[in-house]
């Protein structure tokens, strides 16, 4: 049985929430809910739904690379909008990122997300 193991980069958003960046664990790795934080300064950026979804996005390229995957290598994505009225708009962004057969999704409108963000996503992916 493979070993359970933490993942953390100083490259993409810390929070320092109770909880691992992203577990490695049986050739998958599993990210947390990646949202509005610069990874330059570890600071929330809030604004459009498109620039909070390209800093989210940013940020799961991030910790996906610096553990020895990809974007490509994405299985399923979990997202958290917090108006489905901006889902296409979060889709024309989205889309960017997942241009040739993109993972399993699915979406889900929150009552409301940390920080006051308008997205939240998290991962898993193959190593």
């Amino acid at each position: 049985m493979s070993e359970r193991k933490p993942f953390l980069t100083a490259k993409a958003a810390v929070t320092g929430g109770p909880y691992s960046q992203a577990i490695i664990h049986n050739g998958l790795i599993y990210l947390s809910g990646a949202g509005a934080v610069d990874p330059s300064s570890n600071r929330l950026v809030l604004g459009t739904i498109e620039e909070e979804t390209q800093m989210g996005l940013e940020n799961m390229r991030i910790v996906l690379e610096e553990a020895g995957s990809s974007l490509q290598k994405v299985l399923k994505v979990t997202v958290y909008l917090l108006d489905m009225e901006e889902y296409d708009r979060f889709n024309a962004v989205y889309r960017s990122y997942f241009k040739i057969d993109p993972p399993a999704r699915t979406c889900i409108q929150a009552a409301k997300l940390p920080f006051g963000t308008r997205v939240e996503m998290d991962c898993v992916a193959a190593l």
